[in-house]
């Protein structure tokens, strides 16, 4: 049978009649901008997720930009963060002239060693990034700066730790859109106003610019989807843990080698992605790929080995558990949609992977 990493149809098919109706409302209000729907959906976000304030934007990414914005971070100031992580932790604060700083990964959890965060600090470090890596919280270091929490996939993980975080809300996240939406949340009141400011060009009142900000606004028709989509959220979470401990299961019971290695459980872990470690990953993807089950890398390459960051000096071998990492890494279905029966088809298929001694 095909698995595929991300069923969209049979998401939406499941709340379609909610979606249906918030697109419609919007429509009718003809506000497309702001207004009733991104309000209400910030406030019920902000309630679910136990913070003060949460502040809709266009993208996760722009959560990130929005956030390091409000704090002033610019140029000559460092941040730290993980080099195995989605382009956009890095690359918001490079946008503002800020210097990022790489620390290594805790080989465990392959999210940010808080050690080696700590170690890094400078007197120019203004924000230390720690990124909640697949729905796994990571630790928080123990540092005298901001801690911005990258929550872009760990929606409903925890409670926040940090001065803020920034969430996703790109289709195939656990609280996905119909296109990019993102959002901050926070518990620091003037935090909070300074990012509503700077999403809308810094004007207060319109066309009163008090500060330059940008375009950063979260659409009406999104909010309008994800207020829908919203109240699923622990539904979708539960399946996610549930497909998850079915895999482990699953693996236990294949008696496969001890070099394919399952994620490390934790309590609080929501499973965006269900990552294993295989040091043939390559030949494991190839082989699944003939037999039609999707996969993923989550990620190819460490980021401080991207061209755009060689200016940086980090040279091959700088951070040895992140290389590692992409080097094993591949994620399997885990979309909360899927039956059993593609849980039990991914694992045969990879019993045979290592049965054919390949």
């Amino acid at each position: 049978m095909k698995v595929p990493m991300f069923d969209m149809r049979a998401e939406l098919a499941a709340v379609r009649s909610d979606i249906d109706a918030a697109i419609a409302r919007v429509l009718d209000s003809g506000v497309l901008i702001g207004g009733d729907e991104v309000m209400g959906f910030e406030r019920e976000l902000a309630e679910q997720l136990g913070v003060d304030h949460a502040i809709g934007v266009s993208s996760g990414t722009d959560a990130l930009l929005a956030i390091f914005m409000a704090l002033g971070i610019s140029a000559g100031d460092e941040v730290i963060t993980t080099p195995l992580t989605f382009f956009a932790t890095a690359g918001s604060a490079v946008r503002l002239g800020a210097k990022i700083v790489f620390a290594d990964i805790d080989p465990e959890t392959l999210t940010l060693d808080p050690a080696a965060a700590v170690s890094a600090c400078g007197p120019r470090t203004r924000a230390i990034v720690p990124v909640h890596l697949f729905g796994r919280l990571a630790a928080i270091p123990d540092a005298p700066c901001p801690i911005v929490e990258d929550s872009a996939q760990s929606i409903g993980a925890g409670a926040l730790r940090g001065i803020a975080a920034a969430l996703s809300f790109f289709p195939t996240k656990n609280l996905g859109a119909i296109g990019d939406a993102g959002a901050v949340i926070t518990n620091d009141a003037a935090l909070a106003d300074r990012i509503a400011l700077l999403r809308s060009h810094g004007a207060r009142p319109k066309y009163h610019h008090i500060a330059v900000g940008g375009n950063l606004r979260l659409d009406a028709l999104q909010a309008a989807v994800l207020r829908a989509k919203l109240p699923h959220l622990e539904r979708w979470t539960a399946a996610r843990r549930g497909h998850a401990a079915h895999y482990r299961e699953l693996i236990a019971a294949a008696k496969l080698p001890p070099e394919l290695r399952p994620p490390v459980d934790a309590a609080d872990h929501v499973y965006h992605q269900f990552v294993i470690r295989a040091p043939r990953r390559d030949a494991l993807r190839d082989h699944l790929r003939a037999a039609g089950v999707d996969t993923e890398i989550y990620y190819p390459s460490s980021l401080h080995l991207q061209p755009c960051f060689a200016s940086l000096g980090y040279r091959t071998g700088a951070f040895p558990e992140s290389e590692r990492a992409c080097r094993e890494v591949l994620a399997l279905p885990i979309h909360p949609m899927l039956p059993a029966e593609a849980l039990a088809a991914v694992v045969d298929h990879v019993a045979r992977f290592y049965k054919s001694g390949t």
